[in-house]
């Protein structure tokens, strides 16, 4: 029976590593408390550091330079690791990531979390379990941003970051969430108060509180699925 990670704090994945995997990484994870609004990675740039998210919340965001077009491709929080392009056996993204609320992790060189994967094959295995997890997550965002009006897309993604928050409170602003869905502030203002007048979200100065989550679930029409919060295995 393969003996379970002794890592004691709340990130999924390294707490889903055998005990021998685990021990390749521990010596290189630094302790890190990533603030609002920093960046993790810059788009077209190597990545120099991957991210073992423990509270707060990363977004990868798809942009266009030259027309200033930016959406929220991706979520990554305790449940999983940023620089996935790492995993796959590249050095960078197209695409950028940052945190949208701040929180704490642990990091390590992406250097050595190359080495440390051709070390253990089981290691990148649990790591490709999160990636493919991930892939299915930014497909199913696709699908919601081409199909789901604004307050469906909207109740998708409170639940997602609910998924991955300690407590009901979200602390974003309409600023925040109409850069995250693509859509003009105003729109995420309607939305929000619509889903407010259902009682399934209450709203206070740049926070969110999540009162029904039952209700928001009904409020996403089929744009979330339990499955869009990962199970590391």
């Amino acid at each position: 029976m393969t003996e379970i990670s002794p890592f004691p704090g709340r990130n999924r994945l390294l707490a889903a590593l055998s005990s021998a995997d685990f021990a390749l990484l521990q010596p290189d994870l630094d302790p890190v408390s990533p603030e609002l609004r920093q960046v993790l990675e810059t788009a077209d740039e190597p990545i120099t550091h991957n991210y073992f998210i423990e509270s707060g919340l990363a977004s990868v965001v798809a942009g266009n330079g030259n027309h200033r077009r930016r959406i929220e491709v991706g979520l990554i929080g305790f449940d999983g690791m940023t620089g996935l392009a790492v995993v796959l056996g590249n050095d960078r993204s197209p695409n950028e990531n940052f945190m949208q609320v701040g929180g704490e992790g642990r990091r390590i060189s992406s250097d050595r979390l190359r080495m440390a994967m051709q070390e253990s094959r089981s290691l990148h295995g649990v790591l490709l379990n999160f990636a493919h997890a991930f892939m299915n997550q930014i497909a199913s965002t696709a699908l919601s941003n081409g199909t789901a009006s604004v307050e469906e897309r909207l109740a998708r993604w409170l639940l997602m970051a609910h998924d991955r928050m300690d407590d009901d409170n979200i602390p974003l602003t309409h600023e925040f969430l109409a850069l995250m869905l693509g859509v003009r502030r105003a729109g995420v203002t309607v939305a929000l108060n619509a889903l407010e007048r259902k009682a399934v979200i209450r709203l206070s100065r740049g926070q969110i509180f999540v009162v029904d989550r039952e209700g928001l679930k009904a409020s996403a029409n089929g744009a979330y699925a339990d499955m869009e919060m990962p199970v590391a295995c």
